[in-house]
C-alpha cells in the first residue's frame, strides 16, 4: 500500500497544476448535473413491508380524499375570542389557501366546531321525537284495545243469538259489524308494528348516533374559551412530498390577511419543515475547525489545504448524490448525514498528510522527496481509516431499510471522494505551497534562520522528533491497572442512562422553542390536548355485503367501532371521517390521551391494536392502523431488531481489519473493547441529553423526547470508522516504533508521543464539527451530531489516548501476540511503510522517473532539489 501511495504522491506532485484542473472539472460536472437533473429532497420516510405502508395504501384506494397529509395552523386571537370580523379574515384565508397548489381542502375550525356542537342539539330533538312517538305509540295501542274489547262485546250477543234463534235476520247485521271491527283490529294491529318497527329503527339509529357523538365529543377545533383554532389542511400527498417552496406559500398568503386581522398564526412542522443543508450551527462548527486547524499548523495557508480537501470532497460527493435524485428520492437527512461526514473526515485527513511532510521537511528532508513520503505513511494511514468508514457506512444495506441504506451508501460514496481528494490534491497543493506550508516561525523553532535553508541539506533526512504528551502517557502507565479501572469506570457511569434508551422520530416538540412549529405544537397540547399532535388513523374493513349499505348501517359499524375504540381508558376521542364508495371501508381519527413521542402512546397502540383484534373475532371487522405515530412506532421497532446484527457486524469487521493491519490477535480485541465503551458512553450522553432533557437549553433541547430512530445504528457505523482513525494513527506509531527495535513498552509511548498532538487536534475539529450539527436547523441530525461529539470525545482522548497505552504497556510483548500460522497466511499491507522504507534505501526509485519530479517552489517554478528556495518576506516565508 505504501509504495502505490508513494508513486501516487510522487506522480500528483510532478502534474500539479494537472490534477487539481481535474478535480476542478469533476466538480464542476457534479455540480451542473445537481442544478439541471437533480430533484427536491423529501422529508418523507418510507418502510415497505410495515403495517402502515400497508394501510395507508389501502386508504388511498378505497378513500382517496383521506389519504392526503395534514399540516395544522393554530390561530389565535389577539384581542381574546375570535370575532365575527376575524373569522371573516379567517375564511378569506381558507379560500386562497384552497386555490395553492397540492391542497385538497382545507377545515373551516369554526364551521366544523359549530357541526359538532349542533350534533347534541341533533342527538336531543331526536330523542325528544322518539318520546313523542312512544307516547303515539302508546295512545295507539290503548286504541286498538279499546277496539278488540267492542269486538268482543259484539261477539257474545251474536252466540247468544245463534243459540237461540239461528234464523234470526239480526245475526246477517252483527256478524257484519264484527267482521268490520275485526278488519279494523287487524288493520291497527299492522300499523302498529309498523310504528313499532319505525320506532325500533330510530332508537337503533339513535343510540348509534349518541354512541358515534360520545366517541367524538373530546375532539375540539375551537378552544373553550374561544381564544384559539386549529386549522386542517390537507394536501393532495403526504405532507412530506409536498415541495418546500409550496408549503412556503402557505404562510406567506396566509400571515398578511391574518396579521391585519389581529390574528397570530403558528405553522405546524409539516408545513415549516426545512430542508436547507446548512444552517448557522454547522457554520460555526466549522469556523472552529479552521480555527484549530490555524493554531495546529501555525500557517493559514497550511490550514487552507484540509478546509480545501474536505470542500472539495464534499462538493464532489454531494453533487453526484443530489444528481442521483433524477433516478432516486433522496431523504433530507441523507446529504446532511454526508455532510457532516465528509466535512470532519477530509479535514483530519488532509490535516494529517500535511503534518507528516511539515515533519519531513523540519527535520531535513528534502521537499521532493517529503511530499510522496508524507502520502505514503500518512496517507497510507488515512486509506485504510478512509476505508473503515466506508465499510462501516455501507454496511447499512445489511439492514434491510431502505432509508439507512441509501444514508449510508451516500455518505459512504462521500467519504471514499473525500479520500481520494486528500490523497490526489494534497501532494500537488503541497508541491505549490513550497516551503510555505511552514510559517516563517516554525522554521525558526526548527533552527532553520531561513525556509531555504532546508533545501540545501542533502541526504533524505528524517521526520522531525517533535514530541507531545510525554507526561501524559508516562502518568497512564505508570499505575496501568489504576488507569484502565478509572477509564472504564467513568465511561461506565458515562453509558449507565443507555438502559433506558426511548426511540422514535422527531416532532414539532423536538423544533426549537419560539419557532413557529414548537409553538403551534405547544399549543394544540395545551390547548385541544396532546394526542391532537398524533393522532392514529384506523381503516376498518367490514363484512362482505350484497349490495351498498344503508346509511343506518354505516351508522351502526361506525358506532361498534368508535366505541370500542372509545372505551380505552388512554383514548380521548374516535371521530369517523370517511366512508369508501361501497361502504365496505370506514376512517376513523383516534386521538390518544398522550402526545405521539411518549412511552405513554406506545402502550395506547398496544391496547388499540388488541381492540382491533377483539373486533375482528366478534364482528369479523378487520382494523389496520396507520398515521405518523403509528408510522413511528414501526419504523422503531424495525431500526431496534436490526441493531444488533449490524452491530455484530461491525465488530467482526473491526477484528478482521484491526487483524490485517496490526498482525496481531491481541491489539483488535483491545481497539474493539475500546469502541464499544465509546459507543456505550455516546449513547447515555445522549439519552442524558436528548431524552431526559440534562442540559438541554445549552444544548438545542427544547423537549426532551425519544431519540431518534436511526442514530444508534447510524452512530454505531460513523463511530466504528472513526475510532478505527484514531487507533491507527497511534497504534501505528508503536508498531513502527517495535519494528526499528524498540521493547513492547518503550514502543507504546515512542508511537504516543509522536500522534498524539495531531489526534488531538483531529478530535477537536471533528468534535467542532458534530457539535455545529448538534445545534443543526434540522432536527433528525441534532441527536446524531450530539452523540457523534461526545463518541469522538471519549473515543479520542479516554480510550485511545489513556486506556489504549495502559493496556498495551500492561501487556508488553503480549500484546503483540500471533500465531505462527495465522501470521503467515495473512498479506502484508505495510500500512506503516517498513518496506517502502528498504526500497528507498536500496534506490529503487532512483532515475529519471524520480528526477522529473523537479521540486517547485512557493511560486510554482521549477528549480533542482539542491537549489535554495528563494525567500523574499511575507507570503513566500508562509508567515502567520
Amino acid at each position: 500500500m505504501s509504495t502505490a501511495l508513494y508513486r501516487l504522491g510522487r506522480w500528483c506532485a510532478a502534474h500539479a497544476w494537472p490534477v487539481i484542473a481535474a478535480w476542478l472539472v469533476v466538480l464542476a460536472a457534479a455540480g451542473t448535473l445537481a442544478g439541471t437533473i437533480g430533484k427536491p429532497l423529501t422529508n418523507e420516510i418510507t418502510m415497505p413491508g410495515t403495517e402502515f405502508e400497508k394501510v395507508l395504501t389501502q386508504l388511498g384506494d378505497e378513500i382517496p380524499a383521506a389519504a392526503g397529509g395534514f399540516g395544522r395552523v393554530v390561530l389565535a386571537s389577539d384581542s381574546g375570542a375570535f370575532t365575527p370580523e376575524q373569522k371573516a379574515a379567517v375564511a378569506r384565508t381558507l379560500e386562497a389557501w384552497q386555490a395553492l397548489p397540492h391542497v385538497e381542502r382545507t377545515v373551516d375550525p369554526f364551521a366544523a366546531q359549530q357541526q359538532i356542537d349542533a350534533s347534541a342539539s341533533s342527538l336531543a330533538a331526536a330523542k325528544a321525537r322518539l318520546e313523542q312517538g312512544r307516547a303515539q305509540l302508546a295512545d295507539a295501542r290503548q286504541q286498538l284495545e279499546a277496539a278488540k274489547s267492542q269486538v268482543s262485546a259484539g261477539e257474545a250477543p251474536l252466540a247468544q243469538l245463534k243459540a237461540a234463534d239461528p234464523s234470526d235476520p239480526r245475526i246477517a247485521a252483527i256478524e257484519a259489524q264484527v267482521a268490520q271491527g275485526r278488519a279494523q283490529v287487524s288493520a291497527g294491529e299492522q300499523k302498529l308494528a309498523q310504528s313499532q318497527a319505525r320506532l325500533d329503527a330510530g332508537q337503533a339509529q339513535y343510540e348509534d348516533g349518541l354512541a358515534v357523538a360520545e366517541a367524538s365529543k373530546g375532539t375540539r377545533l375551537v378552544s373553550e374559551d374561544g381564544r384559539y383554532a386549529v386549522v386542517q389542511i390537507q394536501f393532495d400527498t403526504n405532507a412530506q412530498s409536498v415541495p418546500t417552496d409550496d408549503r412556503a406559500r402557505i404562510p406567506a398568503v396566509g400571515d398578511p390577511v391574518l396579521e391585519a386581522a389581529g390574528i397570530t398564526a403558528s405553522y405546524s412542522v409539516e408545513i415549516t419543515q426545512d430542508i436547507a443543508l446548512v444552517g448557522p450551527g454547522e457554520i460555526l462548527g466549522l469556523s472552529v475547525a479552521v480555527l484549530v486547524l490555524v493554531i495546529v499548523l501555525g500557517s493559514l495557508i497550511a490550514a487552507g489545504l484540509p478546509l480545501l480537501v474536505a470542500l472539495l470532497g464534499v462538493g464532489v460527493g454531494l453533487g453526484g448524490a443530489m444528481a442521483m435524485t433524477s433516478f432516486v428520492e433522496l431523504n433530507n437527512t441523507t446529504p446532511a448525514l454526508a455532510l457532516m461526514l465528509g466535512l470532519a473526515v477530509g479535514i483530519d485527513y488532509a490535516l494529517f498528510i500535511v503534518n507528516r511532510h511539515r515533519a519531513n521537511i523540519l527535520g531535513g528532508m528534502p521537499l521532493r522527496d517529503s511530499i510522496p513520503r508524507a502520502v505514503a505513511t500518512a496517507g497510507s494511514a488515512v486509506t485504510f481509516a478512509g476505508t473503515t468508514v466506508v465499510i462501516a457506512l455501507a454496511a447499512l444495506v445489511l439492514s434491510g431499510i431502505p432509508i439507512l441504506a441509501q444514508m449510508g451508501l451516500v455518505a459512504a460514496a462521500t467519504v471514499a471522494v473525500t479520500v481520494l481528494v486528500a490523497i490526489t490534491i494534497s501532494p500537488a497543493v503541497l508541491r505549490l505551497m513550497g516551503t510555505r506550508v511552514v510559517s516563517r516561525r516554525g522554521w525558526r523553532r526548527a533552527g532553520f534562520a531561513t525556509p531555504g535553508e532546508v533545501s540545501s541539506r542533502t541526504g533524505a533526512g528524517h521526520a522531525a522528533t517533535e514530541e507531545h504528551g510525554g507526561w501524559h502517557v508516562a502518568a497512564v502507565t505508570r499505575r496501568p491497572w489504576l488507569t484502565v479501572l478509572a477509564v472504564v469506570g467513568i465511561v461506565g457511569v458515562v453509558a449507565l442512562p443507555t438502559r433506558s434508551m426511548f426511540l422514535g422520530l422527531p416532532d414539532g416538540g423536538s423544533e426549537p422553542t419560539g419557532s413557529s412549529a414548537y409553538t403551534a405544537y405547544t399549543t394544540i397540547a395545551d390547548e385541544f390536548g396532546p394526542g391532537m399532535n398524533g393522532p392514529v388513523i384506523a381503516v376498518a374493513t367490514l363484512p362482505a355485503a350484497s349490495g351498498t349499505r344503508t346509511d343506518a348501517e354505516v351508522l351502526h359499524a361506525q358506532a361498534v367501532v368508535a366505541t370500542a375504540f372509545s372505551d380505552l381508558p388512554s383514548v380521548s376521542s374516535v371521530v369517523p371521517f370517511g366512508v369508501s364508495k361501497d361502504t365496505s371501508t370506514l376512517a376513523f381519527q383516534i386521538v390518544p390521551t398522550s402526545g405521539p413521542a411518549s412511552e405513554e402512546t406506545r402502550a395506547t397502540v398496544d391496547d388499540i391494536r388488541s381492540v382491533a383484534d377483539r373486533l375482528e373475532r366478534e364482528h369479523d371487522i378487520s382494523v389496520g392502523l396507520t398515521g405518523q405515530t403509528i408510522a413511528n412506532i414501526e419504523i422503531s421497532d424495525r431500526l431496534a431488531g436490526a441493531l444488533p446484527g449490524y452491530l455484530a457486524v461491525v465488530v467482526g469487521m473491526s477484528l478482521v481489519i484491526l487483524l490485517l493491519v496490526f498482525r496481531s490477535v491481541v491489539v483488535p480485541l483491545i481497539a474493539t473493547g475500546g469502541f464499544l465503551l465509546s459507543v456505550g458512553a455516546a449513547f447515555g450522553a445522549t439519552v442524558a441529553v436528548h431524552q431526559w432533557g440534562w442540559l438541554g437549553q445549552y444544548l438545542g433541547v427544547s423537549q426532551p423526547g425519544p431519540l431518534l430512530s436511526f442514530m444508534p445504528i447510524i452512530l454505531i457505523g460513523v463511530l466504528f470508522g472513526l475510532a478505527m482513525d484514531y487507533q491507527m494513527f497511534l497504534v501505528s506509531g508503536m508498531h513502527e516504533a517495535r519494528a526499528h527495535g524498540e521493547d513492547s513498552r518503550s514502543a507504546v509511548r515512542t508511537g504516543f508521543v509522536h500522534g498524539a498532538r495531531v489526534v488531538s487536534a483531529a478530535a477537536i475539529i471533528m468534535t467542532s464539527v458534530f457539535l455545529g450539527f448538534a445545534y443543526s436547523h434540522l432536527v433528525m441530525v441534532r441527536p446524531i451530531g450530539f452523540g457523534l461529539a461526545v463518541g469522538v470525545l471519549v473515543d479520542a482522548f479516554l480510550v485511545r489516548m489513556t486506556l489504549t497505552p495502559a493496556v498495551m504497556h500492561l501487556l508488553g510483548d503480549r500484546a503483540w501476540w500471533i500465531p505462527r500460522w495465522l501470521d503467515r497466511l495473512l498479506p502484508d499491507l505495510d500500512v506503516e511503510g517498513l518496506k517502502l522504507t528498504e526500497r528507498l534505501e536500496a534506490g529503487h526509485f532512483d532515475g529519471p522517473e524520480h528526477a522529473a519530479g523537479a521540486d517547485h517552489g512557493s511560486d510554482g517554478s521549477s528549480r533542482t532539489a539542491h537549489e535554495p528556495a528563494p525567500v523574499s518576506g511575507g507570503a513566500r516565508s508562509g508567515g502567520r
